[in-house]
């Protein structure tokens, strides 16, 4: 007996001494990812692309929050199709959602790992900057559309268990990604190897671009405070002048597009919703056309088309500027007052009213612009009007409204605003400080076509332009533009307290019509 316990402690010892041998590598997935084996460009690329709001190649986020709500609310499109609720004020909770459900476990989950593992690696001290700096695009669009988020403890379930994220303050939100913003600004640098490189889908990696982008989302994080702090606003929107934002279109910050008949992350989420997938739902609105052929704006011809059959995608239609018509806000397809049929001026057919141009804006290839040269300079007018920065805000102005036209050439504008329609545009338009606020932000909701999110940030910022709210039975804001989008439904079941303290920090609850923090 002695000596089969023996043996069989042999046996075992042999047994354990093997196992302990190779025991790490044996027990390691070589298919599984670790920090160590990550590649982070990846994540940045991913991260990027899903921001533009395309995560599942059916332009999720894009199609309900940028176009069927914000582009109807700050009437830039219009639709009598029910589900394009934003024209009508009626709430889907999905489609109020839709940003927030697709980007938190995506994109921002993505940029949050990649900030968070290339903090401690020297050799890509650049890169871990420019991560720094989108982080702060990212969270800004977040916070801008819901109010008090998730964001100290936000895309962190992964790296410290926290998966009952709480919602940060606005206030605080926004101090620190002006903090962030000047940190990382001041510390990239032009001799640090570019580690991120082609990964990068705005600048590949350009530290002078990223310095140029980061000041100029500055100037915008800081003008977003105009009404709540001003004397903040001033301090750093001086900080960021200079710094040195943005001199050009050509420091515009895009990512390009690829034009794929398969549902694909990398189409542009708008020209596959306007020329795929739901091509005839939407219209010019008649607010937007008729402020352009009242100004005699020569860039309507490249926002607008008329299509004798809208359904057909081939259909580019007619881009002649003064056969442009846009459709009123606030009718449907019923058999009520509100048809379509009944208003005013009607021209006998859905069809004669203005889609949006299948050349430039409304293709599956169209470019997305995250941060341009013309919303700085007219952000910089502003404050310029309001004695924040030295200079000129008319000088300001005159550069903004010319680098929106000039724009256009880099989403498929042909031949283009040439400079000399720019300048004709300006004489007949020259700008008055009795009316300079009102002409600014008018002109930034116009350069801001497309980026429907940020166009209606900025209206609630400015209230400019003058928009008049559509009336319409089963709205749910008390006829008034909305405010905000809701929450997920579902953080009331996997995240009731934090979600409970955040909606507190609402002037009117969990709705559409409550303002955020600085939308005073």
């Amino acid at each position: 007996m002695k000596n089969k316990w023996l043996s069989l402690f042999l046996v075992s010892g042999l047994l354990i001494t093997g196992c302990d041998k190779n025991f790490e590598e044996i027990n390691t997935d070589p298919n599984k990812l670790t920090p160590a084996s990550m590649n982070y460009n990846f994540l940045f690329t991913s991260s990027q692309l899903i921001t533009t709001g395309n995560s599942d190649g059916n332009a999720y986020e894009d199609w309900r929050n940028n176009l069927i709500y914000a582009s109807t609310m700050i009437q830039h499109l219009a639709s009598t199709t029910g589900y394009w609720a934003g024209d009508k004020y009626t709430f889907n909770p999905g489609y109020n959602s839709a940003y927030w459900d697709n980007n938190y476990p995506n994109s921002i989950k993505n940029i949050v790992d990649v900030v968070a593992n290339l903090k401690d690696d020297p050799s890509k001290a650049n890169f871990y900057q420019i991560a720094r700096i989108f982080k702060v695009y990212a969270f800004q669009r977040m916070t801008d559309m819901y109010g008090d988020i998730p964001y100290s403890e936000a895309g962190i379930g992964y790296l410290e268990n926290k998966t009952s994220p709480k919602y940060d303050k606005q206030q605080d939100i926004y101090a620190d990604m002006l903090t962030e913003l000047e940190d990382a600004a001041t510390k990239l640098s032009a001799t640090a190897l570019n580690t991120v490189g082609s990964a990068d889908l705005m600048y590949k990696g350009d530290p002078a671009k990223w310095k140029k982008f980061a000041y100029s989302l500055m100037v915008r994080v800081a003008m977003r405070l105009s009404k709540v702090d001003p004397d903040k606003a001033k301090t750093w929107v001086a900080k960021a002048v200079a710094g040195g934002v943005m001199t050009a279109n050509t420091d515009n910050a895009i990512i390009s597009h690829e034009a794929i008949e398969t549902q694909q992350p990398t189409n542009n989420g708008n020209g596959w919703v306007l020329a795929g997938v739901d091509p005839d739902a939407s219209r010019l609105s008649n607010t937007f056309v008729t402020f352009l052929k009242t100004n005699n704006d020569p860039r309507l011809t490249y926002f607008g088309t008329v299509a004798v059959s809208p359904t057909d995608v081939k259909d580019l239609g007619d881009s002649d500027p003064a056969i442009q018509l846009g459709m009123p806000n606030g009718y449907d397809n019923g058999g009520t007052s509100t048809n379509i049929s009944n208003a005013p001026n009607w021209p006998g057919s859905r069809n004669k009213y203005s889609i949006v141009n299948r050349k430039t804006f409304a293709r599956k290839n169209a470019e997305t612009f995250l941060l341009t040269h013309s919303e700085t300079q007219l952000l910089l007018a502003e404050a310029a009007q309001r004695t924040w920065i030295a200079g000129s805000a008319a000088t300001f102005y005159n550069a903004g409204v010319t680098a929106a036209m000039k724009q256009l050439n880099q989403v498929g504008a042909s031949p283009g605003v040439s400079d000399a329609d720019a300048a004709a545009y300006l004489t007949a338009h020259p700008y008055s400080a009795a009316t300079g606020l009102e002409q600014i932000n008018t002109q930034y909701w116009v350069a801001t076509f497309m980026d429907e999110i940020e166009a209606w940030s900025n209206w609630r910022r400015s209230d400019f332009p003058k928009l008049t709210p559509v009336v319409y039975l089963g709205n749910v804001t008390n006829g008034t533009i909305p405010r905000r989008f809701t929450y997920p439904t579902g953080e009331v079941a996997t995240n009731q307290a934090n979600y409970t303290a955040g909606v507190a920090g609402l002037t009117n609850g969990d709705k559409m019509n409550s303002k955020i923090w600085w939308d005073k």
